[in-house]
C-alpha cells in the first residue's frame, strides 16, 4: 500500500500537538506522576492499598470488615491503576504506528530499527494487560464470595518474560530515544508531549508525559503488581481456591523481581563510554564552588572514571531540566595535594555571622506562617504557595552562603577548584569516595564534545539526588525534624588497632546543611576512650545526627594549607535518623554506631522546645539556680550574684579567644557538677573553675540565666521591650529602651549592665573567637527575655513555633541594640530624667 507522506506527517502534528488548553487538574484521582528512571525503587514497600484505593475506598478503609470485601477493595484499586497503565501503555503505542509508517518514505522522523528499539515490546504488554483487565473487570462488577480471580494472576505472572526482554533492551531504548530527540526537534517535540488518557470516570481529562517517564512505567509495574499479590494473600482465605493460585503468582513474581533487580539498579546509574565500558555513577550532590570569587552552586557527579561538574541549565516551561557542564577531571589526574606556600587561596566570600542568622530567623518567621495559614480557610491556598516561594528562596540563599569549610581538588596539569562544605563528614566522605576508585588501575579518559554532551544530558536521569536539600522541597507528609534540645552521651568507643589521641565531634542538619554542635575531651594513648561526657544539643528541625571520630595531631609541620589548620585524622564517621518517636520518650535511649570497625557507644534523649523554654522556680531557696536574682544578691550582699562574676572572671581569662565560645555545647555533667557546687556554695568551686573546660563554665553561665524563674528583663517589662524595640524612630527608640533600663530593679540592671560589657569584650576578639555582638544576642537573647510559664500563659506567647519565630527574633535584636550600644553607666542612668510616664 502506497503511504501518504504529507498525511501521515500531519497526523503525527495533530495527535501530538499541545493541548494544553484541555488539560486540567482530575479532581481526586490521583494519575500516577511520570517519574524520572532515578525516584523509582524497585524494593521500596508502596502500600498498594493506600496507593491504589480510589478516594471512595480510602475514605470507608477503616469501617470495612475483613475478608473478602477487604480483597474486593484492593482488587478496586488495582484494577483502577490498571486502567491508568493501559492507558500509559497506549500513549506510547500512538506516535509508534505513525512513526513506522514514515520510516520506509523518503522523509522519516525515525528509521524502523529506531523505532523497534525504543518501542520494543510495548505491544506485547499493552495486549497482556489489556486482556488481564478485560478479564478481572466483570469478576469485579459481579462480585461474591465465590468469585475466583487467582487464576488471572497466575496467568499474568507467567508472562512476565516479555517483561524481561523489555528490561534487557531498557538502557538502550532510553538512550536511542535520547539520541533521537537531539539529532530531530520533531521527535523531540513528540517525546516530550505525550497526552496520557485519564480514566472512563474522570471526563476524559488528559495529562502531559515525557516518553522517557513511560518508557520506565512497565519497570515500576512489576513491582506494584508484586505488592497487591502480597495484600490479596493477606485477605484470602487458605482454603479459598484463589489461595495456591495466588501463592504460586507471586512466588513467579519475586523470583522474577531478584532476577532483575541487580541488573536493573546498574542501569539506572550507567552510562556507556566509547570503549563500550559502563560508566558508573558513584555519588553525587549539591556543593558550592567558589568560581571568579563568588559563590556558586553546582551539582556535582562522580563517575568511576571522572568527576564532572555541572549546573542546571534554565528551561521553558514543560521543557526538561538540563545540565550543562562546567568542567570535568579524569580520576586519573586528579589530586588531593596541599598548597605550595606560594600558592594562595582565592578571597572567599564570607559573609556575616549575624546575617546567617538573621536569615535563618526569617525563614522560621515564613514557616510560621506557612503553618497558621494551612489552619485557616482552605482558599488561602495561594498565599502559602507564595510563602514557599519566598522560603526557597531564603534557604537556597543560606545553602549557598553558609558553608565555609575548604574542599579541594587539582588536576595534575595546574588547574584546580574549590568547593566549600559545611561539614567536615561530607569533606571525608568525597575524598574516601574519589580515593577508593583511584585505587584501581584508570586510564585518563578524554571526551570529545559530542562525548561530553551525551553524558552531561544523561546526568538528569542518572542523578540519585534530585532537589537542593531545602525543607521547601520536601513534601508536606514528610517529617519536619525535631526543635527543642537533644542530649547526647558519648559513652565511649571501642575497635582501634593502636593507641592514639582520640576524640568525637557530634553534628546535627539545620536548614539543609550540617552544623557541628559540640567536642569530647581528647582522651589520650589509648585503644578504648571512655568520655562517658553529656552534651545538650540544640536542634532547629534538625533529622540527623553525625558521630565522627578523630585521632588528634600535634604535629604543627602537618598544616594543611586549604584551611591553615592542623588535620586531625578522621577514623571514622556514622549518623542515626532521630526518630522522633524514639527519641521523645522520657528514657535514655542507648546506640551504637559503627564505622570502619570502630563501635562508639552513646545514648540521647529528646526535650520539646515548649519543655524545655520553661522556667521552673527551684524549691530550695538556699541555692541560687531557679532563685530570684534579687534573692541571690540580699543573700550574698552583693550587686551581681558570685556565680555570674565568677563565671565572667573565668571566661575573659582563659575563654576569650576559645573558638565558639557560648555557643559550643559545654559537657553536661561537668555543668551539673559546677550547678551543684555554686548550689552548695561548696569552697572547691575555685579549684573547679580553674579545673574545668572553659566551654562547661560559659555553659554554666547561660543554664543561670536560663533558669531564673522570671528573666533577667523581668516579666513586667517584657511586653514595653517587645514594643520599644519595633519603634522606627531612633530617638524614640532609644528614649524607650533607656528609659526601660532603668526601670529595672537595680540587682537585675547592675548584672545585666556587667554581662553586656563582658560580651562587648567577648565580641572585641570575634577574628579569634568567631564570636560576632550577633551570634552571643542569637545565643543570649532568647536567654535574657523569655518570659516565665505564667507569662506565657497569659498570652505573650501561645505556640512553640511562635516562639522560634516572631518572639526570639525580637528578643535577639533586643539583646543586639544594648550591644550595639556605646557603653552605659548605672550611675548615669539613674542620673539621667528623660519625658517619659514612670509607667510602663
Amino acid at each position: 500500500m502506497e503511504v501518504d507522506e504529507e498525511k501521515v506527517l500531519c497526523y503525527l502534528d495533530k495527535v501530538l500537538e499541545d493541548e494544553d488548553e484541555n488539560v486540567f487538574e482530575c479532581g481526586d484521582m490521583d494519575l500516577e506522576s511520570p517519574l524520572p528512571p532515578g525516584d523509582m525503587d524497585l524494593e521500596s514497600p508502596l502500600p498498594p492499598g493506600d496507593m491504589l484505593m480510589t478516594p471512595v475506598h480510602r475514605q470507608f478503609r477503616g469501617d470495612i470488615e475483613k475478608g473478602l470485601e477487604m480483597k474486593k477493595l484492593v482488587l478496586s484499586g488495582f484494577l483502577a491503576s490498571e486502567e491508568i497503565y493501559i492507558n500509559q501503555l497506549e500513549a506510547l503505542l500512538l506516535p509508534m504506528r505513525p512513526l513506522k509508517a514514515t520510516a520506509t518514505t523518503s522523509q522519516p522522523v525515525l528509521t524502523i530499527q529506531q523505532v523497534e528499539t525504543i518501542f520494543y515490546k510495548i505491544q506485547d504488554i499493552f495486549e497482556i494487560h489489556k486482556e488481564f483487565y478485560d478479564a478481572l473487570f466483570p469478576h469485579i462488577q459481579q462480585w461474591d464470595e465465590k468469585v475466583a480471580v487467582g487464576h488471572l494472576f497466575q496467568k499474568l505472572a507467567s508472562q512476565l518474560g516479555v517483561y524481561k526482554a523489555f528490561v534487557d533492551n531498557y538502557k538502550t531504548a532510553v538512550e536511542t530515544a535520547e539520541k533521537c530527540s537531539q539529532a530531530n526537534t520533531q521527535f523531540q517535540k513528540i517525546s516530550e508531549n505525550l497526552k496520557v488518557k485519564g480514566p472512563k470516570d474522570s471526563k476524559d481529562c488528559n495529562t502531559n508525559v515525557t516518553m522517557e517517564a513511560l518508557l520506565y512505567k512497565p519497570i515500576d509495574r512489576v513491582t506494584r503488581s508484586t505488592l497487591v499479590l502480597h495484600d490479596l494473600l493477606k485477605h484470602t482465605p487458605k482454603d479459598h481456591p484463589d489461595f495456591p493460585l495466588l501463592q504460586d503468582a507471586l512466588r513467579i513474581s519475586q523470583n522474577f523481581l531478584s532476577s532483575i533487580n541487580e541488573e536493573i539498579d546498574p542501569r539506572r546509574t550507567a552510562v556507556t563510554t566509547p570503549k563500550g565500558e559502563a560508566r558508573q555513577l558513584v555519588k553525587d550532590g549539591f556543593l558550592v564552588e567558589v568560581s571568579e570569587g563568588s559563590r556558586k552552586l553546582r551539582h556535582v557527579f562522580l563517575f568511576t572514571d571522572l568527576l564532572l561538574c555541572a549546573k542546571m541549565k534554565k528551561t521553558s516551561a514543560g521543557r526538561h531540566q538540563q545540565y550543562e557542564c562546567k568542567w570535568y577531571i579524569p580520576l586519573a589526574d586528579l589530586t588531593f595535594q596541599l598548597l605550595d606556600d606560594s600558592d594562595v587561596l582565592p578571597h572567599i566570600q564570607v559573609l556575616p555571622e549575624h546575617e546567617i542568622e538573621e536569615m535563618k530567623t526569617k525563614i522560621s518567621v515564613i514557616k510560621s506562617e506557612i503553618q497558621k495559614e494551612k489552619k485557616a480557610l482552605k482558599g488561602q491556598s495561594r498565599n502559602v504557595e507564595r510563602l514557599r516561594k519566598k522560603m526557597n528562596e531564603q534557604e537556597s540563599w543560606l545553602l549557598l552562603h553558609s558553608p565555609t569549610i575548604p574542599f579541594r581538588i587539582h588536576n595534575k596539569h595546574g588547574k584546580s577548584y574549590l568547593f566549600l562544605l559545611s561539614s567536615d563528614y561530607e569533606r571525608s566522605e568525597w575524598r574516601e569516595s574519589i580515593q577508593k576508585l583511584q585505587r584501581k588501575d584508570l586510564q585518563t579518559c578524554h571526551l570529545s564534545s559530542v562525548e561530553l554532551q551525551v553524558l552531561t544530558s544523561s546526568c538528569f536521569k542518572l542523578r540519585t539526588v534530585h532537589n537542593i536539600p531545602v525543607t521547601s522541597n520536601k513534601d508536606d507528609e514528610e517529617t519536619p525534624g525535631l526543635y527543642g534540645f537533644l542530649h547526647v552521651i558519648v559513652h565511649s568507643a571501642k575497635g582501634f588497632k593502636e593507641s592514639a589521641n582520640l576524640y568525637c565531634t557530634l553534628e546535627v542538619d539545620s536548614y539543609g546543611y550540617f552544623v557541628s554542635k559540640a567536642k569530647t575531651r581528647v582522651f589520650r594513648d589509648t585503644t578504648e576512650p571512655q568520655w562517658n561526657e553529656e552534651f545538650e544539643i540544640e536542634l532547629e528541625g534538625s533529622q540527623c545526627l553525625r558521630i565522627l571520630c578523630y585521632e588528634k595531631c600535634y604535629d604543627k609541620t602537618k598544616l594543611n594549607k586549604d584551611d591553615n589548620e592542623i588535620v586531625d585524622i578522621i577514623m571514622g564517621k556514622g549518623q542515626v535518623q532521630l526518630d522522633p518517636q524514639t527519641v521523645q520518650s522520657k528514657n535514655w535511649h542507648m546506640d551504637v554506631i559503627e564505622m570502619n570497625g570502630i563501635k562508639v557507644e552513646f545514648s540521647m534523649k529528646f526535650t520539646s522546645r515548649d519543655l524545655s523554654l520553661k522556667r521552673t522556680p527551684s524549691k530550695k531557696q538556699s541555692g541560687v539556680f531557679g532563685v530570684k536574682i534579687s534573692v541571690v544578691t540580699k543573700r550574698e550582699r552583693s550587686k551581681v550574684p558570685y556565680i555570674v562574676r565568677q563565671c565572667i572572671e573565668e571566661v575573659e581569662k582563659r575563654g576569650i579567644d576559645e573558638v565558639g565560645i557560648y555557643r559550643i555545647s559545654g559537657v553536661a555533667t561537668d555543668i551539673q557538677a559546677l550547678k551543684a557546687a555554686f548550689d552548695t556554695n561548696s569552697k572547691d568551686i575555685l579549684v573547679m573553675l580553674s579545673d574545668m573546660d572553659i566551654n562547661a563554665i560559659a555553659g554554666t553561665l547561660k543554664l543561670y540565666f536560663r533558669e531564673l524563674p522570671e528573666p533577667l528583663l523581668t516579666d513586667r517589662l517584657y511586653p514595653a521591650f517587645m514594643e520599644g524595640i519595633a519603634l522606627s524612630d531612633p530617638a524614640a527608640k532609644e528614649n524607650c529602651m533607656m528609659h526601660l533600663l532603668r526601670s529595672l530593679p537595680d540587682p537585675n540592671l547592675i548584672t545585666f549592665l556587667s554581662l553586656l560589657e563582658h560580651l562587648k569584650r567577648v565580641a572585641d576578639n570575634e577574628p579569634i573567637n568567631k564570636m560576632s555582638l550577633h551570634n552571643l544576642g542569637t545565643v543570649f537573647g532568647p536567654t535574657l527575655l523569655r518570659p516565665s510559664e505564667s507569662e506565657v500563659t497569659k498570652g505573650h506567647i501561645t505556640l512553640a513555633t511562635d516562639i522560634w519565630s516572631h518572639d526570639v527574633m525580637a528578643q535577639v535584636q533586643v539583646l543586639l541594640y544594648y550591644l550595639q550600644h556605646p557603653p552605659i553607666s548605672f550611675a548615669e542612668l539613674k542620673r539621667n530624667t528623660l519625658y517619659f510616664s514612670t509607667d510602663v
